[in-house]
């Protein structure tokens, strides 16, 4: 896990509040699982909703926990009042996202005044609690003003 140490000493209530705050991550039922300075974990259980015409996890799905998970492990390093807006991501779909919820790790690479990297790998967890990778990001996030 990273080892960059939070401008903001209560980064998990900023982190988790405004996880709770994306309507859009509600309607998906992701689940915040764990926060730690510079590091998200981030679990998405499988619904119909979310799935393709093979019953695998539809790739928007994906590329979203990709983006959200580099988003929150940028933000847990942010000063109180910053916020983070992504720059860019990309996104490596590997192995079919076969599953019962994939679960996403965002981990802060590098960060710094303006711009924080962080990488991203996606996980199918079967139901014996097997993980499989099934993507893979990078992804630039940039410090902007809390609104």
């Amino acid at each position: 896990m990273a080892s960059l140490a939070p401008a903001n000493p209560d980064f998990e209530r900023s982190v988790r509040d405004t996880f709770q705050a994306q309507r859009f991550l509600g309607l998906l039922g992701a689940q915040l699982e764990t926060v730690e300075p510079g590091y998200v974990e981030i679990q998405l259980p499988k619904r119909p909703e979310l799935t393709q015409h093979h019953d695998f996890f539809h790739g928007g799905a994906t590329a979203t926990l990709i983006d959200v998970a580099g988003g929150f492990a940028a933000l847990s390093l942010m000063p109180a009042d910053r916020q983070v807006l992504t720059v860019e991501f990309k996104t490596n779909l590997l192995a079919p996202g076969a599953g019962d919820a994939l679960v996403v790790r965002g981990e802060a690479v590098r960060a710094g005044k303006t711009l924080t990297i962080c990488q991203m790998d996606v996980y199918a967890l079967g139901s014996d609690g097997a993980e499989t990778l099934c993507a893979s990001g990078l992804g630039t996030y940039m410090a902007v003003p809390r609104t």
